[in-house]
């Protein structure tokens, strides 16, 4: 799956690939642009270790090695998905990365037949919480002063599904 855009004027194009242990380091480094508390190289690669996880890396054609512009790390057990964080860069944000992100993890989970995807969204990520109403989710719960901010009070994780059957 491809992405295609225009940014500042530049045509960019993205592919969705797998994510890999050796990816680590820089998607911990990503994951600091995104979260207050960001994971480490070390829980990535553990994560990427474990055999019920998988993810993909946005990564822009025809610039092999350069870090990739965003990443969706997913588990599935049991019949169900889980999406356990995604992340864009800042500068490439809603530019349709989150999309393709998205979309390569729904195809993975409904080649592996499973029956519905989870996931959690800060209350105040509007950008994602429209992305993820566009894919199909629905609210099913919250979880009260889940996220943790930098300069503002903790705000609730709204958890959504989206049945794959």
């Amino acid at each position: 799956m491809r992405t295609l855009f225009s940014l500042r004027g530049r045509r960019r194009e993205f592919l969705a690939e797998r994510l890999l242990s050796a990816d680590a380091a820089a998607l911990s480094s990503l994951h600091a642009d995104g979260f207050a508390r960001p994971w480490s190289d070390g829980e990535f690669a553990a994560l990427l270790d474990q055999e019920t996880v998988f993810g993909f890396a946005a990564r822009e054609v025809g610039r092999p090695g350069a870090a990739p512009g965003g990443f969706v790390l997913a588990r599935q057990a049991a019949g169900e998905g889980e999406i356990l964080t995604l992340v864009v860069a800042p500068a490439l944000r809603r530019c349709g990365l989150g999309w393709l992100l998205m979309d390569a993890v729904l195809r993975e989970l409904y080649a592996q037949r499973a029956e519905a995807l989870f996931l959690e969204v800060d209350e105040t990520n509007r950008a994602a919480v429209a992305l993820y109403r566009k894919l199909g989710f629905s609210q099913v719960g919250a979880r009260p002063a889940y996220y943790a901010q930098k300069t503002a009070p903790r705000t609730a994780a709204l958890v959504m599904r989206r049945d794959l059957v």
